[in-house]
């Protein structure tokens, strides 16, 4: 008998400190992003089902349980993130997609994982929402930004574009089932969200592996060997088909730019302008083969300068981004982006204009082709099937604005 006196006191012995001390430390989730350790405490936060049919009900009955639980923590890690690194929308939106697979992993619960994300972003500060069409669950977040490839929706004046089309196949059938919006007003839920990159991750130097490059210019060969990481594929998997003046300026990362820029700073180095651009009109044409998106990809898509140098094959519209992007980082000239119906190209501004002008603005501009024609185009000379057909300017940089 007093052995199990003895013991129950040591029980509630250990209870009361346990109390004096404090709660029990939680379950902690701690993962890599980046380059940096994310870890937030989880005992509830991750411990909520969700298995009823789609309706604004059994969504908003979720988001009451979520809100009781220890989600603090979570969204504090993602708060301190933001604070430390300012990153750029698309970017924390993959730290909301990591935090949200911590805790609830897509294969295994879709609606339930889409959920967390909704949860997450919004309590991060965005203004999100979601659609129930048929018997799919659509993320939307509000953005002003013009995306070409996904559905949106506009709702007392903002517009809303999807997060999660690609997870469908980009394939929801809009017409034949109705669309149900989840509204749920949520506090400190009001920011925008945009798709502009200006900066990329640190990401870690061991990373990285070497990529050969060559092309041939005035009889001699160019070799170059340029550091790539294919943690920048990931981040732009799902980057959606965006105007121009987004994916154009999205920056390189700090050891692709330290591997690819000198060199090539180095190699126009005693040419004039005219011939320096000339120089890397044809790195761009030549350093890399050419196929259309239907073949590369199965669809359209847009690649950052970045994820051209990362693939073998581009098209037209890939090699005017990196033309655009080391004209700018070397020269930083005026440029103007030509969409001809079926081809896109570059036009740069000289202080004398060369061959082919295009006006713009009073301004004239020379074509600079950075994709692989019949000819081989010098500074200045439109491709001759191009000559009498239509075109707009999709885009148009100018250094001092």
């Amino acid at each position: 008998m007093r052995c199990k006196v003895y013991i129950l006191s040591l029980v509630v012995l250990f209870s009361c400190s346990q109390v004096l001390a404090g709660k029990p430390e939680g379950k902690k989730i701690s993962f890599d992003f980046y380059g940096d350790a994310i870890e937030f405490t989880n005992n509830s936060f991750g411990s909520v089902n969700f298995t009823e049919a789609l309706s604004r009900e059994t969504i908003r009955a979720f988001y009451e349980q979520l809100t009781k639980t220890d989600h603090q923590s979570a969204i504090d890690a993602l708060v301190a993130y933001k604070k430390d690194h300012n990153p750029d929308d698309w970017v924390f939106y993959q730290l909301v997609r990591t935090t949200a697979e911590s805790v609830s992993p897509k294969n295994e619960n879709y609606f339930r994982y889409t959920l967390y994300k909704w949860f997450i972003l919004n309590k991060s500060g965005y203004d999100a929402t979601l659609n129930i069409v048929g018997d799919k669950l659509l993320f939307y977040v509000q953005s002003d930004d013009d995306i070409y490839d996904i559905p949106y929706f506009t709702i007392n004046g903002k517009k809303y574009i999807c997060l999660n089309y690609h997870d469908y196949g980009f394939n929801v059938d809009f017409e034949k089932c109705s669309r149900i919006n989840v509204a749920i007003n949520i506090p400190g839920a009001h920011n925008g969200f945009s798709y502009k990159l200006t900066q990329v991750p640190d990401f870690k130097p061991d990373n990285y592996y070497e990529k050969s490059l060559e092309f041939s210019y005035n009889d001699v060969n160019y070799h170059f060997k340029i550091k790539l990481n294919d943690e920048v594929n990931k981040m732009f998997k799902n980057y959606p088909v965006a105007d121009y003046h987004l994916y154009f300026n999205a920056p390189l990362s700090r050891e692709t730019y330290n591997s690819l820029i000198p060199q090539l700073k180095k190699n126009v180095k005693g040419l004039n302008v005219k011939q320096g651009v000339n120089y890397l009109m044809h790195f761009t044409r030549y350093a890399f083969n050419y196929a259309p998106d239907k073949d590369n990809f199965g669809a359209e898509k847009h690649l950052s300068p970045e994820q051209t140098l990362l693939y073998d094959r581009s098209d037209c519209e890939d090699r005017a981004a990196l033309f655009y992007c080391l004209v700018k980082k070397i020269y930083n000239l005026p440029m103007i982006v030509l969409a001809f119906p079926n081809h896109l190209t570059i036009a740069v501004k000289f202080d004398k204009p060369v061959g082919n002008q295009v006006m713009y603005n009073g301004v004239a501009y020379s074509v600079c082709e950075p994709t692989p024609q019949a000819y081989d185009l010098p500074v200045g000379q439109l491709s001759p099937d191009l000559k009498s057909t239509p075109y707009q300017v999709a885009y148009a940089y100018d250094p001092t604005q």
